[in-house]
């Protein structure tokens, strides 16, 4: 065998072996990008000392959980302020009725009173004089009535008012409780107890891990096999040196074409301008971490299994 025919049989079989070995190992990715994750930056909602925060960086929280309290001292004593006014109330609107009552009985006499003055002055035994007296009698009870129905008005007015604003207070009162909006993990924490919050003060920042995003971009020849629902597949490399794939779901592509953002490469050569694309990865073991790169493959909808 000459030299010339060694020298090829020796590319053919490394060539060979680099086929068998790209085969077996880590497939080609369409895309490259970063995972993200909806964070949520959850601030005080009342303003005041901050009395408790419970969470630390790491913390798993559940979603409607109670982690933190703001002072409610003053907040709280105006609300016993209103609990005595409708107090109050409610003994001036019992004075009220019973009052409205005698009225109306001394109102039911002065009518008997003065059908009876009337009577009599038709039939010449009643004076001018005595029918006067009965019918102002009559009427100024008429009026005093009134006069309690408009007060009674007054009082209930007043009992609305003071109704909402105890509810407004309830309400004030309730949002000094720090209560996390999702479940999740938390990434940061900005205040500790004592610090004096005001409405709107960051306490800290929570993140549902259990999903995550992952936002690659791909070029105009790829974007025509891609498509909004299409299922896809994530690849990532683990600490093994080996990779982890998972399934995915395109969720949003971009309208319009961008400049490629400089730490991201497609699978073909750069170019000028690419489009953005979304997918959506489960992370139940939560092995998938925010800022970890990751590749997604278009061309294959059944991840390979992982290699532990």
């Amino acid at each position: 065998m000459t030299r010339h025919n060694t020298l090829a049989s020796r590319a053919v079989l490394l060539t060979l072996l680099a086929t068998i070995v790209a085969a077996c190992g880590e497939p080609p990715s369409d895309a490259n990008g970063r995972f993200e994750a909806t964070e949520i930056m959850v601030s005080a909602e009342a303003s005041g000392p901050l009395l408790a925060l419970s969470v630390r960086d790491g913390d798993q929280v559940r979603a409607g959980e109670v982690v933190g309290a703001i002072d409610t001292v003053l907040l709280v004593q105006s609300r016993e302020e209103l609990n005595a006014r409708t107090a109050v109330l409610a003994a001036r609107q019992d004075e009220i009725s019973a009052q409205s009552r005698v009225l109306q009985t001394q109102q039911a006499l002065a009518k008997r009173e003065l059908a009876r003055v009337e009577r009599l002055a038709d039939a010449g035994a009643a004076t001018a004089q005595q029918l006067d007296r009965a019918q102002r009698d009559a009427g100024t009870f008429a009026d005093q009535i009134l006069a309690t129905a408009a007060a009674r008005r007054a009082l209930e007015a007043e009992r609305d008012a003071i109704a909402a604003q105890y509810a407004l207070l309830s309400e004030r009162i309730r949002r000094t409780q720090v209560v996390s909006p999702i479940s999740g993990v938390v990434l940061m924490r900005y205040a500790e107890p004592g610090e004096l919050v005001q409405a709107g003060t960051p306490l800290f920042k929570v993140a549902a891990l259990d999903s995550l995003t992952l936002r690659a971009y791909v070029s105009d020849a790829q974007l025509r096999e891609v498509s909004v629902g299409q299922m896809a597949t994530v690849q990532v490399d683990d600490s093994a040196g080996q990779f982890l794939q998972r399934p995915a779901r395109v969720t949003w592509i971009s309208n319009a074409a961008e400049f490629t953002p400089t730490p991201i490469q497609t699978r073909e050569e750069r170019v000028a301008q690419v489009y953005a694309v979304t997918v959506i990865v489960a992370n139940p073991d939560g092995r998938l971490r925010i800022g970890m790169p990751g590749e997604l493959l278009f061309s294959s909808t059944t991840p390979v299994p992982t290699k532990d």
